[in-house]
C-alpha cells in the first residue's frame, strides 16, 4: 500500500468506504480490513455507523496511530458552532481523540462558505482534526474554499469513476497539492465492469475488473479510492491491486469511458452545487 503525500499529509491510497455499513457486521469488516492491511477508514456523521467504526477499529488490534481515519460533517451542521459540536460528537461516538482528516460533506447554498470554513479550520487548531477538506465541491468553489482556509485543505472527496470524469476538480486539487478522494470507484459496478477496456485489461492481467478499475484509481496522481465491501472476500479482492501496473495505452482506454458523463450519487435534500462540466 503506498501514500498519497498531500500537504502534510499521507493518505493510504486505497481505503475502505463504510457508507451502509451497520452495527456488528460494520465492526467486524472493518476489523477484517485492516488485518489484510487496509489502514484507510472512511466514515461520516450521517452514516450512524461511527461508534462500529471505532469499535472495529480496536477489534483489530492495529495501533491508532497506524490508521487513517476520515469522517465528514453533514450539510445542516457547516455553520459556525454547528461544525464545531458535529465534530466532537464525531469523536465521542468513535472513542478517538482526534481523526486524522475532517470534511465537509456537502456544501450548503444559504450557509456562507466563509464561516464553514472558519469553523473547520477552529476544528484543525483545536487539535480534533490532524487535516482538514471537503467534500463535494466542483472546482470553484473549491478554488474559494482554498483561498478562505488559514490551514492547507488537503483533500477533496468526489463521486469518481471511469464513466464520470473530474478533470476540472482533479486539475485543481493538484495546483492545490490536494488529493482528490474517490467515493463510489466502481460506479454501480454492473455495466462499467463489462466494458471491453476493462474486460480486456482484466484478461492480460489475470485480474478482475473489479481490480482494474480500483488500479486505474490508484494510477493516477494525487487520487485515492474508497471502495465500500459488504463481504470479507470483497476487502481481499479490493485491496490486491498494488502488484501490476496498467500501461499508458489501457489507461487512456479506460479514462475515454467518461464520455458516459454517469453520475450516480447526489444530496436530493437541497439543490446540489453546479457541478463541471467536461471539456
Amino acid at each position: 500500500m503506498h501514500n498519497v503525500m498531500v500537504n502534510g499529509a499521507a493518505i493510504p491510497a486505497l481505503g475502505l468506504g463504510t457508507w451502509t455499513l451497520k452495527d456488528e457486521v460494520c465492526s467486524e469488516l472493518v476489523a477484517h480490513a485492516l488485518s489484510l492491511g487496509y489502514r484507510h477508514l472512511d466514515t461520516a456523521s450521517t452514516y450512524d455507523n461511527e461508534s462500529a467504526v471505532g469499535e472495529g477499529l480496536r477489534l483489530s488490534g492495529v495501533p491508532r496511530e497506524d490508521v487513517f481515519v476520515t469522517t465528514k460533517v453533514w450539510y445542516t451542521e457547516i455553520a459556525s458552532g454547528d461544525l464545531e459540536r458535529s465534530a466532537e460528537q464525531s469523536l465521542k461516538r468513535l472513542g478517538l481523540d482526534k481523526v486524522d482528516l475532517l470534511l465537509i460533506h456537502w456544501p450548503h447554498p444559504e450557509i456562507p462558505l466563509a464561516d464553514s470554513i472558519k469553523a473547520l479550520n477552529a476544528v484543525r487548531n483545536s487539535g480534533i482534526a490532524g487535516h482538514i477538506g471537503v467534500s463535494n465541491f466542483p472546482s470553484e468553489m473549491l478554488g474559494k474554499a482554498i483561498r478562505l482556509s488559514d490551514a492547507p485543505l488537503v483533500a477533496n472527496q468526489v463521486e469518481y469513476h471511469p464513466f464520470l470524469a473530474q478533470t476540472k476538480v482533479h486539475a485543481a486539487c493538484r495546483a492545490a497539492g490536494m488529493a482528490m478522494i474517490a467515493y463510489a470507484p466502481l460506479g454501480r459496478g454492473g455495466a462499467l465492469l463489462d466494458e471491453a477496456a476493462i474486460a480486456d485489461a482484466a484478461k492480460r492481467h489475470s485480474k478482475s475488473p473489479v481490480q482494474i478499475v480500483l488500479r486505474w484509481h490508484v494510477q493516477q496522481e494525487g487520487v485515492v479510492a474508497i471502495p465500500r465491501a459488504e463481504r470479507k472476500e470483497w476487502l481481499a479482492e479490493n485491496i490486491d491491486v498494488f502488484d501490476f501496473e496498467l500501461s499508458g495505452e489501457e489507461m487512456a482506454a479506460i479514462t475515454r469511458l467518461r464520455s458516459h458523463n454517469l453520475r450516480f450519487y447526489v444530496n436530493e435534500g437541497y439543490h446540489a452545487p453546479q457541478w463541471d462540466t467536461i471539456d
